[in-house]
């Protein structure tokens, strides 16, 4: 167990934290949340003992093992299995038997373990670190982004890995679906301190802003008292026969706790400037065909046609070709063959994830967006870096100070500069928080101009894409529908059949595990439709439960805030058995209030477990 205790941490004028605390107790899974420069990752920092506290206190039993996964990749041996060795302990550092085994699990096969690590792909690089972190056998597994670069099947594997993890995780992501099925609690870093509950990214937030807003209306509530009761001393203090009533109210107003009124938290606010665009398609593209030098070709024969509302996301693993063709959409490759004709009209924006690079490092993020562009004035770069939540004098920081999220959120405001009605997008939500791909969610889905996207955040996928470019068993195909008709028809049945790396290494195994019987699609179909068919009648009637425990709660409160204003009432005129009555009946709803939390919270635990289990049957399903 981990217990941070009272901590405070500032840089500069801005807090992170203030007087916070939180435990991390045996066997919880825990999703980090926060937005960007909020602490995530200086908390982590504190943890490993890499940054100390300005007060307070992080204990960690002196037998409790710490392993971090970081986003580098920084390989310093010649081989897989030396470069995996370096995570053993002191005492096992010749014990490369561990490290063989925990690299046969994660997918090396033996010709792998002598292989230069930086010929793999970025997928297996993030294995191998993961396997330098496992080998050295840790209490808690510490993740910071460990789905950035990597394609949608190798985020699956990890994502079943991580929910077999025996012993304790702390996850940083900005992929809510994938932070969602992994961890047990979410903690979050809101307003310099730190909050934590058992359940998903979603139920964290609606818990939030229901105590903020029960905060609110508590305080609205003791500013009109407080004003009614200044408002009675001042009118009544100079009437004698009033004067016990007066000084009654001196009293009871200086006991009133000043509640302060929260500060507003900014979000990423934005929208596209969408240019009308009369035609009928944006373009056409015929059997374009690439390959880099000698290499067999990535692209071949392939041919589509773009329209105004299209939003296509092109999905695969890595390696495949996924961004090669974005490219050669957006012009920025000459493809071996083939044509794109652009119609008329078009004004194209373009994203690429490694394109922070591009950014001149002794400009002000408003000095960037100014000579971005001829024909933008400075009122206008102040506007958008405002939407940005660069505001004032925030739009005057170097680039080079900024944090990988603020870099990206610079190469979106590029994007904001000209209008534009068509967007290619290269992995846009890497280094941006969960509140920030929010907003970029809402800000793609009112553009009015059509959008190809290359991204792994399946949250994207399904709340964006109506058609889809599908890299898989070395082909390309166009698949006409959303994300979970794809899923639904087609799938990824080809669990990472070796495909992940540049050469052909052994699928994952768990070494655990016995050999699986191979079974046909026809069949796999089957059996996943009968667990979908019993996973819903086993949750079908705990949702009922919890839908209607929340309406009882909803119903309490409301009748709750009606006793606080009789209340109030019958104070006012000093009505005391009024007041007797309504405090017993606001005992009796409060109390009643608590015992249906109580049963949502066990509701909502068995609802999760149930979901979890049948999610686990067809992830098995799935690998």
């Amino acid at each position: 167990m981990i217990n941070i205790e009272s901590i405070s941490k500032s840089f500069g004028e801005q807090c992170l934290f203030d007087n916070a605390g939180i435990q991390i107790n045996s066997g919880e899974k825990i999703g980090l949340v926060g937005r960007n420069g909020h602490g995530k990752t200086t908390l982590l920092r504190m943890i490993t003992g890499e940054e100390e506290p300005e007060t307070g206190s992080i204990t960690i039993p002196g037998d409790y093992r710490l392993g971090c996964l970081a986003q580098k990749i920084d390989f310093s041996k010649k081989t897989v299995l030396e470069e995996c060795m370096l995570g053993l302990m002191e005492q096992e550092r010749d014990h490369y038997w561990k490290a063989e085994k925990i690299l046969a699990g994660l997918g090396f096969g033996e010709a792998d373990l002598e292989r230069d690590p930086l010929t793999f792909s970025g997928g297996f690089q993030v294995r191998l670190n993961l396997a330098k972190v496992l080998v050295s056998e840790p209490d808690l597994l510490i993740l910071d982004e460990p789905t950035n670069y990597l394609d949608i099947t190798s985020i699956r594997w990890i994502e079943g890995f991580l929910a077999a993890w025996p012993r304790e995780i702390l996850l940083v992501t900005h992929d809510r679906s994938f932070m969602d099925r992994v961890v047990t609690h979410i903690a979050g870093i809101h307003r310099q301190t730190f909050r934590k509950i058992r359940g998903t990214s979603e139920k964290y937030y609606a818990q939030i802003a229901q105590d903020e807003e029960i905060y609110e209306k508590t305080r609205q509530n003791e500013d009109k008292r407080r004003r009614e009761m200044e408002t009675f001393i001042t009118r009544f203090r100079a009437k004698a026969r009033l004067a016990g009533l007066v000084q009654s109210r001196v009293k009871a107003l200086a006991k009133m706790d000043n509640r302060e009124k929260l500060a507003t938290i900014e979000n990423l606010d934005f929208s596209f400037r969408s240019l009308d665009f009369p035609g009928k398609q944006i373009l056409k593209a015929e059997h374009l065909s690439f390959s880099y030098d000698e290499s067999p070709s990535l692209i071949d024969d392939f041919s589509i046609v773009i329209a105004p509302e299209d939003r296509i996301a092109i999905v695969g693993k890595n390696g495949k070709g996924k961004t090669t063709l974005l490219k050669l959409l957006a012009e920025k490759f000459t493809p071996a063959s083939g044509t794109i004709t652009y119609n008329p009209g078009v004004q194209r924006g373009f994203f690429e994830q490694t394109n922070v690079s591009s950014l001149t490092e002794t400009f002000t993020i408003e000095e960037e967006l100014l000579y971005s562009v001829e024909d933008i004035d400075k009122q206008q770069v102040r506007n958008i870096c405002g939407a940005m939540m660069f505001e004032q004098d925030s739009a005057l920081k170097k680039i080079s100070v900024l944090s990988g999220g603020e870099k990206s959120r610079v190469m979106l405001a590029k994007l904001l500069v000209r209008p534009a009605n068509f967007l290619l997008l290269d992995e846009p939500t890497n280094h941006l928080d969960m509140e920030s791909c929010d907003s970029l969610v809402g800000a793609l889905d009112v553009f009015t101009g059509a959008v190809v996207l290359v991204t792994h955040n399946e949250m994207f996928l399904h709340s964006l894409a109506n058609r889809l470019i599908v890299f898989k068993n070395n082909t390309i195909s166009i698949f006409e529908g959303t994300y979970a008709e794809f899923l639904e028809k087609e799938g990824w049945d080809e669990q990472d059949n070796g495909e992940n790396r540049n050469n052909g290494a052994s699928p994952p195994v768990n070494p655990n595990d016995g050999e699986k019987k191979n079974i046909s699609k026809k069949e796999m179909r089957k059996i996943r439709s009968d667990i979908i068919s019993k996973r819903a009648k086993a949750v079908r009637p705990i949702e009922k439960e919890v839908l209607s425990v929340e309406n009882s709660i909803e119903e309490r409160e409301a009748r709750l805030a009606e006793l606080n204003s009789e209340m109030q009432k019958a104070s006012e005129v000093q009505d005391g058995k009024k007041i007797a009555d309504i405090g017993r009946e606001i005992a009796d709803c409060q109390a009643l209030i608590d015992e249906l939390f109580e049963r949502l919270e066990t509701s909502s635990t068995l609802l999760d477990e149930k979901k979890q289990g049948f999610d686990d049957q067809l992830r098995e399903l799935e690998e």
